[in-house]
Formats: structure tokens, sequence, C-alpha cells
């Protein structure tokens, strides 16, 4: 455990896993002045109204962490996706299976949002089966048209908006993924359920 600026204490953990349960914990429990939790790979930033005390950090390392869906039900979100994407061939070669398998093990397939980041309204979704984790693109796109769907290492994941980028393309989704007029902004928020729906 680490401060973090100010008002805040950043928590190291061991995996998405753990991460995934203290979010859950904090979130049902949260800290006397607690106004944000911020979890990423392995951590969860416990963002305070005030500057943390020792009193605090007691208590962060007395939480328990629970499972996420042990009392929640987590938000389901169901994503049409045409599976069109300049990388899905690759994809194939890369995992030794036709591009129809593997667009079938993606609408199979329940993910998890694990954690933002990148860019407001990006969530990494995990849950994607271990032979189905590809490598980043060698050399990046200047350039991800808003909305493609991607692939990279154990994660899946949607450009928000148009930018560069270097993940696997396997199709595209008219989803809006940010917008500041909703609340919560993000459609893909920390816990959320997410499934791909095929369409053409």
């Amino acid at each position: 455990m680490h401060r973090y600026g100010d008002r805040a204490l950043l928590v190291e953990v061991a995996d998405l896993h753990t991460v995934a349960a203290l979010y859950s914990a904090l979130r049902r429990s949260p800290l006397p002045g607690q106004v944000d939790l911020v979890p990423a790979a392995r951590t969860v930033l416990v963002v305070l109204d005030r500057p943390p005390s020792e009193l605090d950090a007691a208590r962060l390392r007395g939480v328990v962490p629970e499972d996420a869906g042990a009392r929640d039900r987590p938000r389901a979100v169901e994503l049409a996706v045409v599976f069109d994407g300049p990388d899905l061939a690759e994809v194939a070669a890369l995992t030794g299976r036709s591009r129809a398998a593997v667009v079938e093990v993606l609408t199979g397939a329940e993910l998890t949002v694990a954690f933002g980041g990148f860019a407001p309204g990006f969530g990494y979704l995990a849950g994607l089966p271990a032979d189905l984790s590809v490598p980043r693109r060698a050399t990046p796109r200047t350039r991800v048209r808003a909305g493609s769907v991607g692939l990279a290492g154990p994660f899946a994941g949607i450009y928000p908006r148009a930018s560069p980028g270097g993940w696997q393309l396997v199709g595209r989704t008219d989803a809006v993924l940010f917008d500041v007029d909703r609340d919560p902004p993000a459609l893909l928020t920390p816990g959320a359920r997410v499934r791909f729906r095929e369409v053409v």
C-alpha cells in the first residue's frame, strides 16, 4: 500500500481476481470519506475527500476481498458486433482456428470489464480463453476507427473513439461507449458482464 498524491492510497494486489474482489468489497463498505475507486490490472486506487491517515491504511489492510458476484448482480451489456476486422484472419492463424471458430468463441464467452483505461470509455475485458491470447501488432496503426473490437494478450477491448492503436482488430460495433450526457458516461464500467452478438 502506498500514498498516492495528497488524497489517495494505492493498494497493490496479486492479480485481476483480487482487484475485482477488493473493488467489490470497497464499493459495498467504503472507507469513511471514500469518493472514488479506480481498479487497474493489479492495483486499486482509493480516493478520499481528505489526506489519508494511518487509520485509513489500517482499515484497508483489514478489508476482506469478496467475490464480485457473491451479492451483487453485475450489469449485463450485449454488444452487436460485425466480425469483419482486418486482423481476423491473422488472429485465426495465430490461434490455429478458422475465422468462424474465432467468432464462435468470442460470441460464446462472457467477458467482464476488469478496469478502464487508455481512453475514456475503454474497458479492458477479461475472460477470454487462454488460447485466444494474441500479441499486439508489431507496428501499431496510426488510426483505428471508433467502435473497433480488438484483442491483445488476455484482453478484448473496444476503441471508444478514433485513435492510434496496436490491438488485433477483429470486428466493429456501433455502440456508444462514452457519452458525457449519460450516467455513468462509460457504457463499460468495472464489473459489468459483456457479451458479443454477431450481426452482419
